[in-house]
């Protein structure tokens, strides 16, 4: 909104010049984030607390979970609120790009809502049925890549990470794979956030690595050099991106451990699903493999736990998903935390490789 309010100014005063560059609004959209993630945080956490929206603890949670019980939940809200009024104040709301991604975000913040807000009222850790909840996701996700699909300058093509030549075009099927990109995107992000900040450290890293890819995917110049994939209009995502970094360093202020507050399904499932559609938007849907490494694990853990007990009887973890195998482990919290920041770094650092080991 300010951006189609301050730019024709620059006709007249050319201070509001800068508001052409995408840096400069991405920088801006990050403090506005933070600034609004610092006011709102103590104020979320006082009514969350008033409404006793206490966090139920699964029954077979580590005996360590227990002391979290009640500690107030759905703080995802914070990462929302933030995320979408500072884009939508300092994007450009004409991109489709920009508003598609507003799309699926609050689309999947709603479905977690629900989910959550099911678990409060039984008081258990059972939201949605896993049938309901994925069908909800598929839905929204199919609504988002169908008109992305539709669009005359996007394509159906695939990129594959270290390959410049490598290029599928799979595509009617790309509307599927985009759809398996987001939805497991965004469970994958849920199954991460079982500690203090365990999820919402490698949200922060892969936003922050796809910003930049964002940027370099939407300048015909870089693209060219860079020999990747060119996206006309889609750079307007790095303001988007910028925001998620800010609004998730904003949440992490209160979810730090010890956490004065979750995220929530609303939260984990929502930026789950921000990233996978940056990813699709970006051509950049198999890389997120690598720079969401973290989340990648968590989901394998499961789905390995799951097989394994299944069909052998035997379970490969103590305990999954892979940071509650850890825990029972006996790292210390914290610990586990930081080293799995330190891992999505890494990754993230890896992902950031592949744009020029092409």
């Amino acid at each position: 909104m300010l951006f189609h309010l301050l730019y024709p100014l620059h006709t007249s005063y050319s201070v509001f010049n800068v508001f052409r560059y995408i840096t400069f609004r991405a920088a801006l959209a990050a403090l506005m984030a933070l600034a609004l993630s610092f006011l709102i945080g103590p104020y979320l956490i006082r009514l969350l607390t008033a409404k006793q929206i206490g966090q139920p603890i699964r029954e077979d949670a580590p005996a360590s979970h227990t002391a979290k019980a009640g500690t107030p939940t759905m703080g995802g809200t914070l990462i929302i609120l933030a995320l979408v009024f500072s884009t939508l104040l300092l994007a450009d709301i004409g991109n489709v790009y920009v508003l598609l991604a507003l799309f699926v975000t609050l689309g999947f913040g709603v479905i977690g809502f629900v989910d959550d807000a099911l678990k409060l009222r039984r008081k258990s850790s059972k939201g949605l049925t896993m049938t309901t909840k994925l069908l909800c996701q598929i839905g929204v996700a199919l609504v988002a890549v169908t008109i992305l699909y539709m669009q005359p300058t996007f394509n159906s093509v695939v990129g594959i990470p270290f390959f410049k030549n490598l290029r599928p075009d799979i595509g009617i099927w790309y509307i599927p794979f985009a759809i398996l990109v987001i939805v497991g995107s965004s469970n994958a992000v849920n199954l991460t956030d079982g500690l203090d900040g365990l999820a919402i450290g490698p949200v922060m890293v892969a936003a922050a690595t796809y910003a930049l890819i964002v940027y370099v995917t939407g300048h015909i110049k870089f693209a060219e050099y860079l020999q990747i994939p060119y996206v006309g209009q889609v750079g307007e995502l790095a303001i988007f991106c910028a925001a998620m970094v800010a609004s998730g360093l904003g949440f992490l202020w209160f979810n730090t451990y010890p956490a004065q507050m979750f995220m929530g399904d609303v939260g984990s499932l929502a930026l789950g699903a921000a990233l996978g559609i940056v990813a699709v938007m970006t051509k950049n849907e198999i890389l997120l493999l690598i720079v969401g490494g973290v989340f990648v694990a968590e989901a394998l853990s499961v789905i390995f736990q799951v097989f394994s007990f299944k069909f052998r009887g035997k379970r490969i973890f103590l305990m999954a998903p892979i940071h509650h195998h850890y825990e029972l482990k006996g790292w210390p919290e914290p610990q586990i935390i930081v080293r799995f920041w330190i891992v999505s770094v890494i990754c993230a650092l890896l992902g950031l490789s592949t744009l020029k080991l092409r």
